[in-house]
């Protein structure tokens, strides 16, 4: 049976996140023609001038350093979430890494792109062909799991970004990752500001609704086809639960259906299926979080679950817009909206 559209981003999205992918591609810039491309730039006819380079930023990682050239015109990310963090700065990348194929449709990527949209250039495994072809002259590759030799090939196209030594693969927290991008693009100023933009939402969100505070929220994610995964705590995917004061469940990983009493916390948030889908099975219909109105429901193609995907400042500001009130709903024994297409 072929899988639906569902199943495999479900699977592309466990195998980003066990970081266990191969990768392939050949290699299609060598050190020996960029040095040749770098002093054919450079010379002239037989002069010499003392013009200042255009100053450098450095961006330390969990390799080393990238010197990143001013003012960037050619921006290419191979990140899955890491143009959400880059179209805030006014910069559209000339290629991005395709992952959930509604992103062009999301209303922080329409206004950013005027409309457009943005470009891909292939999906799953990393494509160095492609990636070079696209003649950028700066990388990043942040939200992936980037190996030595990954990293080498894509500093010998172009300098390359990539997550610090501080986090796990794949964990970098959105406003570490929000500010080093900022930085990258010589923006720190502007990321700064949009870090305490949302910081200060959520603030307010947190001290409206006290509630929250200690509760326990499970994440169930891409259970459309029976199947269900719960969240880990720095998961960054729910890392806006958190940031709002809940705390995660004990348990993460695959969950059986004979184990589903592991979602019966104060809160359970469905990311992936629909209320109809997830009733069809009776032991989830059991549930006591279920029985008493304290689940929300969203599919893979609704906003809310791009925004907590991709998790950008915008996408994180959409987010807190449409789930703050929903939860205080599912808390206070009220009736949530259908979150769906929401």
């Amino acid at each position: 049976m072929m899988p639906t559209e569902g199943d495999t981003r479900v699977m592309k999205q466990r195998r980003k996140r066990d970081g266990s992918r191969r990768r392939y591609g050949a290699a299609v810039v060598t050190a020996a023609l960029l040095l040749t491309a770098a002093l054919v730039a450079g010379c002239s006819s037989g002069t010499t001038t003392d013009a200042p380079q255009a100053q450098t930023v450095t961006i330390a990682h969990k390799f080393g350093e990238t010197q990143v050239p001013a003012d960037p015109k050619r921006v290419v990310t191979v990140g899955w979430t890491d143009q959400d963090f880059v179209l805030p700065f006014g910069v559209v990348p000339v290629s991005t890494r395709e992952f959930f194929t509604e992103y062009d449709n999301y209303p922080w990527v329409k206004s950013d792109t005027d409309g457009k949209g943005v470009t891909t250039w292939g999906a799953d495994t990393i494509d160095f062909e492609a990636i070079a072809a696209q003649k950028p002259d700066l990388i990043f590759a942040i939200y992936e799991t980037v190996d030595k030799e990954t990293y080498d090939r894509l500093s010998q196209i172009a300098p390359t970004v990539i997550q610090s030594g501080d986090y796990a693969d794949e964990e970098t927290p959105w406003d570490v990752q929000l500010l080093t991008t900022g930085k990258a693009l010589g923006k720190q100023e502007e990321a700064e500001k949009l870090v305490a933009e949302v910081r200060a939402k959520i603030t307010d969100a947190r001290a409206a609704h006290p509630e929250f505070d200690g509760k326990t929220l499970v994440v169930d994610f891409g259970p459309e086809s029976g199947g269900h995964y719960l969240l880990p705590a720095k998961d960054p995917r729910r890392a806006l639960f958190t940031a709002l004061g809940f705390k995660t469940q004990d348990v993460h990983g695959d969950v059986s259906e004979e184990r589903l009493d592991l979602l019966d916390r104060d809160v359970l948030f469905v990311n992936g299926a629909t209320q109809a889908q997830m009733l069809a099975s009776p032991a989830f219909a059991r549930l006591g979080v279920v029985r008493d109105g304290r689940t929300l429901y969203t599919t893979f193609e609704s906003n809310l679950s791009g925004a907590l995907t991709y998790s950008g400042p915008q996408a994180l500001l959409y987010a807190l817009d449409v789930l703050t009130p929903q939860l205080a709903n599912a808390l206070a024994g009220r009736p949530v909206a259908d979150l769906a297409n929401a």
